[in-house]
């Protein structure tokens, strides 16, 4: 369940600063591509959109990204907030992986995100488009995990 005694900060109402700490926060536990880790982010009955997708409950989530990064491999994330509202958040994203075969691809999207009052996300819709490039198109190239703090975000990378 959602333990108010284990909140989620930061907590809604958001302001611009608390946007981007949940925004950044986000994006390092969905970079670890750890799928128990990043589901505990949301609420036991969450309910989300991706692409065509549609999931409800920590445990569909987590079977979701379990699916999710044996697919997309040397999976690697960058989110930037595009605007928010009390406890709602909207981002904008791109990430780059390959397919076993070795294709790469950027994928790019939005997101759309409400939490509860504990911190916990409820809803999310993620709309997301993919592209192929090639290898030599890669633009993030740190090493599996946290995005280093002085990597370009999308706007620096003109993504």
């Amino acid at each position: 369940m959602n333990n108010p005694k284990n909140p989620r900060l930061p907590l809604p109402p958001f302001d611009n600063e608390s946007a981007i700490q949940k925004v950044r926060i986000a994006e390092d536990a969905w970079n670890t591509r750890n799928p128990e880790l990043v589901s505990l982010a949301y609420t036991s009955d969450s309910i989300w959109r991706n692409r065509s997708e549609f999931l409800s409950g920590r445990e569909v989530i987590a079977q979701f990204l379990t699916r999710k990064w044996l697919k997309e491999l040397d999976y690697r994330l960058i989110k930037e907030l595009w605007a928010f509202q009390d406890n709602r958040i909207a981002v904008r994203f791109a990430y780059e992986w390959h397919d076993d075969s070795g294709n790469w691809f950027r994928s790019y999207g939005n997101e759309n995100w409400e939490f509860d009052e504990h911190g916990f996300m409820r809803w999310r819709i993620a709309s997301i488009n993919d592209l192929p490039i090639s290898k030599s198109e890669r633009k993030y190239h740190w090493i599996l995990g946290r995005r280093p703090d002085d990597h370009p975000g999308l706007s620096d990378l003109n993504l």
